[in-house]
């Protein structure tokens, strides 16, 4: 019926890695160029940090799941 090739498990997994390792760096990033009152690493730093690792880390437990559609 569709003529592309369903998204794999392995490749959702790479997709939500990168999008997590993208969210904790922006957010550490933010803390380099001074954005924001606090010292070093606000509340809302930290939580977005923790929230892209852990988005990092479910995309990990996908990466071995291989190519079966998503």
């Amino acid at each position: 019926m569709f003529g592309d090739p369903p998204l794999t498990k392995r490749q959702l997994g790479w997709l939500i890695l990168f999008a997590g390792l993208a969210v904790s760096l922006a957010s550490l990033g933010v803390d380099l160029i001074g954005a924001g009152q606090f010292m070093g690493l606000g509340p809302a730093q930290k939580q977005a940090t923790a929230g892209g690792l852990a988005l990092a880390l479910f995309g990990l437990t996908l990466l071995p799941l291989g190519q079966r559609p998503a």
